[in-house]
């Protein structure tokens, strides 16, 4: 004959291999039936051998805490606020030269913080250089030509007409040449924001193309909550709300400001996995976050309306 050590022992073993099988809801029952269970054993019991006398008279209490417990977690499960699911998003900054060349240095790495006016990479400027030479070159016989013609007209040998043709191809060349020398300067990247190197796409010695970007600049101000609330829920919502965020260990204090609520409603985006969303006519809602810092570009979040009087009672 068994003790009661060992058929209770056996009880809970089958409840806990049962709950390994069966969804999170389900295991609650089995623990309940578990509990169940060791209270008729406790009241059909009626021999308890020696060596189950020290622990037969913990059977009762753990039985009736499991049944508390598994009452109380059943009860939190149906209180709980699930809150609308989203993810954090970032409008980027990226930087690109104007004509297509070789990378030849880079100043930065992914990650660091830069500040307006910062040097972030070169580009090979020799087609550069040598265009701003030729224009040079260029500028330097117009410039003779036009003190030539100008002397000429002083003395009365030479015409207007030439006077005027020399000051237009002085013009022409000195435009030439500021031209050149806008293009080599712009063979270097300055980043145009502060904010973080968020990535980089050609590094020193790959060719990129004209209006490519090289890299990428996250500025704080620039990143951004995205969720998706239902049709029932937008009269709760208005612009320059503020929600709760929550996050894989992140800070319990953490909260944004809404500043955009779609105008038009759309089916839940397959960025949400949840069964109970999917297939549901929801609006977008973007946030600014009050610490961005705290969060990183794609990470998954959950939001959390504070409660409030409806925009419609309000009216």
């Amino acid at each position: 004959m068994r003790s009661s050590r060992t058929i209770s022992h056996l009880i809970l073993r089958s409840a806990e291999r049962a709950s390994r099988r069966m969804p999170a809801r389900l295991w609650l029952l089995a623990l309940r039936d578990a509990a169940s269970r060791l209270l008729r054993l406790r009241g059909r019991q009626r021999y308890v051998p020696p060596l189950a006398i020290q622990f037969s008279h913990l059977a009762r209490p753990l039985a009736i805490a499991a049944l508390v417990l598994a009452t109380g977690l059943a009860g939190c499960k149906e209180k709980r606020d699930p809150g609308f699911q989203g993810w954090v998003e970032a409008d980027m900054i990226y930087v690109s030269p104007d004509e297509a060349g070789r990378v030849t240095k880079l100043n930065i790495r992914e990650g660091d913080e830069v500040k307006v006016g910062d040097n972030l990479y070169s580009i090979d400027d020799d087609l550069q250089l040598a265009d701003l030479n030729q224009n040079k070159a260029t500028l330097a016989n117009a410039q003779q030509t036009y003190d030539r013609a100008a002397s000429l007209s002083k003395t009365g040998s030479g015409t207007q007409a030439n006077l005027d043709s020399a000051v237009s191809s002085l013009r022409v060349a000195e435009a030439r040449v500021a031209t050149s020398e806008t293009r080599m300067a712009r063979r270097k990247g300055f980043a145009p924001v502060a904010g973080t190197i968020q990535q980089i796409y050609f590094r020193e010695g790959e060719m990129v193309a004209a209006q490519r970007p090289v890299l990428s600049i996250m500025p704080p101000g620039n990143m951004k909550l995205r969720f998706f609330v239902p049709e029932t829920e937008l009269p709760k919502l208005a612009i320059g709300d503020e929600v709760r965020v929550a996050c894989d260990n992140c800070a319990a204090d953490l909260t944004a400001k809404i500043y955009f609520i779609a105008t038009s409603a759309e089916y839940t985006p397959p960025v949400i996995y949840s069964l109970e969303e999917r297939n549901k006519l929801v609006y977008l809602i973007q946030a600014r976050p009050s610490r961005p810092d705290a969060l990183r570009v794609g990470q998954p979040i959950d939001v959390y309306l504070n409660p409030k009087t409806p925009v419609a009672d309000k009216r």
